[in-house]
């Protein structure tokens, strides 16, 4: 596979890749399209609490419940990363506006990144599963709010979207593309996973 890097003006690199957010062992912390109770569900959210172990339920359980556009972080446990940020995305056309919601939710993630000082963060297309947002209207709201706080950044330095097929990817490399021709980021190329 050959994922699409973007350097961001701040030294920041994005990339597409297709594949499971629980493998992504060369990331510091992985994101979690949690639900509003942090618990095991369908999707990512199962996929990172089975591959987490118990622990990580425990772990959240203080934390609970939050809303739309929230994020918060716990200890990675079983996987292969030092954290999971659980991030709460809108149910599309339920939790209004969706758009500032699910951006919000790539930013609050990013901040409480910041905040634990870590350098790489992988995300899922939040909100696009059971949650039902079309995947090119997630896709942009998700990179131009990514984009528009990496100049923010200090401590990051790698976000990846990691993307379940090739449609995924596709729409999110379009995204991406036009958005760099936009003068979002420095450069644009494609490199080996």
């Amino acid at each position: 596979m050959t994922p699409i890097h973007v350097a961001v003006r701040n030294g920041i690199t994005i990339e597409l890749k297709l594949g499971d957010i629980t493998h992504q062992d060369d990331i510091q912390a992985v994101v979690n399209a949690a639900n509003r109770e942090l618990m095991s569900g369908g999707g990512v959210a199962g996929a990172i609490h089975s591959s987490a172990g118990p622990e990580l339920a425990e772990a959240c359980k203080p934390l609970a419940p939050i809303r739309p556009g929230e994020a918060v972080i716990t200890p990675a446990f079983d996987l292969p990363n030092d954290s999971v940020i659980h991030c709460l995305g809108p149910v599309y056309g339920q939790d209004t506006p969706s758009p500032d919601l699910l951006a919000l939710c790539y930013k609050a993630a990013l901040s409480v990144a910041e905040t634990n000082e870590v350098k790489s963060v992988a995300f899922p297309a939040i909100s696009t599963g059971a949650f039902g947002y079309p995947l090119d209207e997630a896709a942009e709201v998700a990179l131009g709010a990514v984009l528009g706080v990496a100049d923010d950044l200090v401590h990051v330095k790698l976000i990846r979207f990691v993307l379940r097929d090739d449609a995924a990817r596709d729409i999110h490399g379009q995204v991406l593309s036009r958005l760099a021709e936009q003068g979002f980021a420095t450069s644009l190329g494609e490199g080996q996973d």
